[in-house]
């Protein structure tokens, strides 16, 4: 089960699925911290305690959903940073995407991605992917301490 005291990294760039995920995310029934970070530069800064997150005190993310397309860089080239950083790799990676193309979701697995989860194009259906997730990652699963 997933740690409630654990905050919830967003990685996302469209202020329209941010407002999504967070609204899905709350009505799926989680009390958890969400953070948001609309590029990657910005997601490693956060998870790392630099840059603009150097002494905001905030806690360790426990999960990431993550996009694939960001400006700069992309959702996988975090992935493979997370995945390759002794202190982050434990932090599940679930990738959140509208891309259904199997070379993104070789690549996301290839460099360490948990779960590939293509994003509904209609908002119920995301509400309903949202719930599945929760009911999935925040309540069936064991998760390694992070």
């Amino acid at each position: 089960m997933f740690d409630i005291g654990k905050t919830i990294l967003v990685v996302e760039d469209n202020p329209a699925d941010v407002f999504a995920t967070q609204r899905g995310l709350r009505k799926a029934g989680l009390a958890n911290e969400i953070v948001h970070c609309d590029n990657g530069e910005s997601a490693l800064d956060y998870l790392r305690g630099q840059g603009q997150w150097k002494d905001k005190g905030h806690g360790p993310a426990g999960v990431i959903l993550m996009d694939i397309n960001l400006p700069g860089m992309s959702g996988t080239e975090v992935l493979r940073e997370v995945k390759n950083d002794e202190s982050l790799r434990r932090i599940p990676v679930i990738m959140l995407t509208t891309s259904n193309d199997q070379r993104d979701i070789d690549l996301a697995y290839s460099n360490g991605a948990n779960s590939y989860v293509q994003k509904p194009v209609d908002l119920d259906g995301f509400m309903k992917a949202l719930q599945r997730l929760k009911d999935y990652w925040f309540e069936l699963v064991i998760l390694p301490k992070v």
